[in-house]
């Protein structure tokens, strides 16, 4: 096959989660032919609680921790009357109403699990697909996520009792009337904390370093809209904007310290705050408990390094996630912790032709409205609107993120993928309003 035949090939998007479809969406608006392929029966990625393709993490009780408008696609509001916080259904639900509405539904292949990927001299990618078919395409989109391959830590010892990991947390009932450790102290760890802690018998926060915690709300109104305000209307820095709403949390909740949540040594504006309406409430009521970091698992009891020794029934381990691509040959592709991730603006391959990822991405801001505008930056490229620069020129690109990246946020796996939503958003917009120019002259 000929280059120019190749380009009249479809794209294929591998993940109908919330990445996928958008992306979905502006190649279906730029006359682009696609398919999504989905290993699930239906869309949702993360968010479809008990999603049969086994990449959700979504538990019973789960609410996103970003407001409904900050949450949104830029051209498809949530509708009205819904709360500020919207729980795991009501999140699929607006995915699936932007997917309807878009015209995107009907590009879903279901039950299409992807084994292997591989790019071909032509540029295009032949897919290897679980039923034994094998099917090319244009490009390659990746947009499956990054939040369903569990991190877990290695402590020294053995523990007896019930251990698991994050991902497979769904309801309190197993730990009802059981002594229960949650290592970690993200949005995960502190949501299962108080969702377990009134039925526990115990409950125990262990945490290395601890986090700055946010409420969900300040003075009645959503946290993240203050933040929003302070950078759109008042033009602040994201650092700064941060800064103003973590003095804003302390007027609000006082000093955490108090509560026994040991305040990081880092500023707020170098980390992924823990927001939470409810772990300084439940901490005061003595359902919950923090301690630091374990130093050893003795079976039936954990030691932690403050020389306490506590028993315990059951661990929950909310430790965080690998980004995997098994599709993928790691030679073409893989993300190494605390390194560099070999991206240009964290999307195009500078060394595969027509690999690109929607939604690799950790962002300061919210998630959804960002790889929208990541999806139409994609489309730009294929649609030949944006023509990305030379390889030396995208790895220069890549090394200067790389080193902001290092000096912003803290020294942590869990910063390998971060981005400052703004910084992110501006220069995909910047890229996009150049192309527009050029075609219209």
């Amino acid at each position: 096959m000929t280059r120019s035949e190749a380009t009249k090939l479809p794209v294929a998007i591998i993940g109908a989660g919330s990445s996928g479809i958008t992306t979905g969406k502006a190649l279906g608006r730029r006359g682009l032919p696609f398919e999504i392929l989905e290993k699930g029966s239906q869309l949702g990625g993360m968010w479809r609680y008990e999603n049969d393709s086994g990449t959700s993490s979504a538990y019973r009780s789960l609410h996103i921790d970003t407001s409904s408008k900050a949450l949104a696609y830029p051209d498809f509001p949530v509708p009205a009357g819904l709360p500020d916080y919207l729980s795991h259904r009501q999140v699929v639900a607006y995915l699936e109403a932007y997917a309807g509405h878009f015209g995107v539904t009907d590009r879903i292949r279901f039950g299409h699990e992807v084994l292997r990927a591989e790019p071909d001299r032509d540029g295009s990618w032949r897919l290897q697909l679980a039923d034994g078919s094998e099917r090319r395409y244009r490009a390659l989109v990746v947009a499956n996520g990054h939040l369903s391959v569990p991190r877990l830590p290695e402590f020294p010892g053995r523990f007896d009792g019930l251990q698991l990991h994050s991902h497979h947390y769904r309801t309190p009932a197993p730990f009802e009337g059981k002594r229960v450790l949650v290592v970690g102290i993200g949005n995960s760890a502190v949501d299962i904390a108080v969702d377990v802690c009134r039925g526990a018998e115990a409950v125990v926060l262990s945490t290395r370093r601890g986090a700055w915690v946010l409420p969900k709300y300040i003075m009645g109104v959503p946290t993240d809209r203050w933040g929003g305000f302070l950078m759109s209307r008042l033009k602040l820095s994201t650092r700064t904007a941060r800064g103003v709403v973590g003095l804003l949390a302390r007027l609000s909740l006082g000093d955490q310290e108090r509560f026994g949540v040991p305040k990081p040594a880092h500023p707020i504006w170098r980390e992924h705050a823990c927001v939470s309406q409810d772990l300084l409430s439940c901490i005061g009521h003595g359902w919950i408990s923090v301690k630091p970091n374990v130093r050893e698992l003795r079976g039936a009891e954990v030691a932690f390094d403050d020389g306490r020794v506590l028993p315990f029934d059951a661990i929950v381990f909310a430790t965080g996630y690998r980004a995997e691509f098994p599709f993928l040959d790691p030679a073409l592709f893989q993300v190494a912790d605390n390194e560099r991730v070999q991206l240009y603006r964290r999307i195009a391959s500078p060394d595969v032709p027509n690999l690109f990822f929607a939604g690799l991405v950790q962002p300061i801001g919210p998630t959804i409205p960002l790889v929208e505008v990541q999806g139409r930056w994609i489309a730009a490229v294929l649609a030949g609107d944006i023509e990305l620069p030379g390889r030396d020129e995208m790895r220069v690109e890549i090394d200067r993120h790389f080193q902001e990246q290092r000096a912003r946020y803290v020294g942590s796996a869990r910063y390998t993928l971060e981005v400052d939503y703004r910084d992110h958003a501006s220069a995909l917009k910047a890229d996009i309003g150049r192309a527009s120019v050029a075609r219209a002259a």
